[in-house]
């Protein structure tokens, strides 16, 4: 593969159209070809990036894409293209052989000789960035970060083998590619009814929900619709498991149907993109027989802005912004992704219907859970947790920080199952009776955590039925002594004990909430700007 310092083979190539294009242009002090497949996710993923690129004025001009499919495919990628790319076919290969990219997609940005200044293989949104810099420069535009650490795709992804290295194929016969990163869709379809037919009683046949709904008019649309800069057509996110078209229109009809006020696509529209972000695996939380549903957490202040309850009643129904944005980003998983077919849970878990709440930062003594995780305190933010239903801790008569601790950990040790250790997460619900408890004593989060993190474990004894198991345990699992017992230790950080504070000002009950299998083959807590 050609690299920095090469000098870039000059070459022609025609367009689907059969105009005629020169890939070394020296009008421009910076030019960037971009060899791609339209059947590789990873290139649509990176031309979500580029056509936004190519919205500056000029940047267009110094762009050149190389496609290595045929021209029917290749129109129908560009087809998913909001901004215009130039592009030609090299269906034949040879101009990818002269430049021999490994994988696709392969970027390279040339300098007005025609020499290679960097390269870009597969996607990774350091390096795209600063050569979208560079093409920003040479047009005389200030340079933007392109992509952005909380746009729902990840830091960065492997591409598929460049097609001159894949033994050849009849083109005819290779397989569309999945476009995850469509940038436009299809508008959402209209049903008329007849004047005699129930609209709510159509809702519930045609499935939306198991319970009634608001019927999604198109004025009520429309209405929702004006409260957001995006246009209707702008896909959001692909939904899992059928990576339906999350369009706006669709995501406003879900957040009709759910009573939502047109302010609430604020938040749903980050959140939607923080359910398909990869490091959630969506797919996997749905599917699971495990009693995962997604919980919602608000910081900052959109809370108020809105009404979200962050007091008393927290995980019940008595604000319309935590039910109606629940029940709305479950309706979108439904009646968009298809989930409820793949819903294996055993039991399942009753926040399905709506599960959100947000954290009682005023009554809190310590720093919110957004702004542990880099956020500023005016800045709204929308976290996901993979979560079982709450367990309570219920303890009244503690009169100082450990004994309240204590209990908490007595609950930690069952998250997802009691003899099972290391591989899971858990979000920890104090409320502010035992925050103040706790504050007074001196405790701050990160002394909270670290104390549940060192008392929580499985009594080694737990094992001793099973030997073969308990050899099993102790290759795997650390031990150490909790109130003079050998246990192995539940988790395997302290980073694993998420602390927020929520709930009312009476009563000394607070929650734990277990996780479904965590870390990068299990589901990763992800916390979104709400803008």
């Amino acid at each position: 593969m050609l690299t920095t310092g090469d000098p870039a083979p000059p070459f022609s190539l025609r367009t689907p159209d059969g105009e005629e294009r020169s890939g070394i242009d020296g009008e421009y002090d910076r030019r960037l070809l971009i060899f791609f497949e339209t059947d590789c996710p990873t290139c649509h993923l990176t031309f979500s990036y580029l056509e936004k690129l190519a919205t500056i004025p000029g940047a267009a001009d110094r762009m050149l894409a190389v496609s290595q499919d045929n021209a029917a495919m290749t129109r129908e990628f560009l087809r998913g293209l909001r901004t215009p790319i130039p592009t030609v076919l090299d269906a034949e290969l040879q101009v990818s052989q002269a430049y021999d990219p490994l994988a696709v997609p392969t970027l390279f940005l040339l300098d007005g000789a025609g020499r290679i200044l960097q390269t870009m293989t597969a996607f990774d949104k350091t390096e795209l960035n600063a050569i979208a810099a560079e093409i920003c420069r040479s047009a005389g535009a200030v340079p933007f970060p392109l992509a952005g650490p909380h746009d729902g795709n990840p830091a960065a992804k492997p591409g598929c083998t460049s097609r001159h290295l894949e033994p050849r194929a009849d083109d005819a016969a290779a397989a569309p590619a999945l476009n995850l990163h469509r940038a436009i869709g299809a508008r959402a379809s209209r049903i008329e009814l007849a004047e005699d037919l129930d609209a709510i009683e159509y809702c519930l046949e045609a499935g939306f929900d198991a319970l009634p709904v608001v019927p999604p008019t198109a004025e009520r649309v429309e209405r929702m619709l004006r409260a957001t800069p995006h246009a209707p057509d702008e896909v959001i996110a692909r939904i899992p498991p059928n990576y339906g078209l999350a369009t706006v229109e669709k995501i406003a009809a879900n957040a009709v149907m759910a009573g939502c006020k047109p302010e609430m696509m604020r938040v749903l529209l980050p959140l939607i993109r923080a359910a398909c972000d990869e490091r959630f695996n969506l797919h996997g939380a749905q599917a699971t027989t495990h009693f995962a549903a997604p919980l919602i957490v608000l910081n900052g202040p959109i809370r108020n802005e809105l009404g979200f309850n962050c007091g008393r009643n927290l995980f019940s129904n008595v604000a319309r912004a935590n039910s109606t944005l629940g029940r709305a980003f479950q309706l979108a998983l439904t009646n968009i992704g298809g989930a409820a077919p793949i819903d294996m849970s055993t039991l399942g878990n009753p926040g399905k219907f709506s599960f959100c709440i947000g954290e009682n930062e005023e009554t809190s003594p310590w720093e919110p859970f957004h702004v542990e995780n880099g956020f500023s305190a005016d800045q709204s933010a929308v976290t996901l947790f993979a979560a079982e239903p709450p367990r309570g801790v219920s303890e009244h008569n503690a009169r100082t920080g450990r004994p309240i601790l204590e209990a908490i950990c007595r609950s930690l040790v069952t998250v997802f199952s009691y003899r099972l250790c290391m591989a899971f997460e858990a979000f920890v619900i104090l409320c502010p009776e035992h925050v103040r408890t706790l504050h007074r004593d001196g405790f701050t989060k990160a002394t909270v955590r670290e104390f549940l993190f060192e008392n929580t474990g499985v009594p080694l004894r737990a094992y001793e039925s099973e030997d073969a198991e308990g050899a099993q345990y102790r290759a795997m699992y650390q031990t150490v002594s909790i109130l003079g017992e050998p246990c192995y230790r539940k988790f395997a950080s302290p980073t694993q004990i998420r602390i927020f504070v929520a709930g009312g000002g009476a009563g000394k009950f607070s929650a734990v909430l277990g996780s479904w299998a965590t870390g990068p083959r299990g589901s990763q807590v992800v916390t979104y700007p709400v803008l």
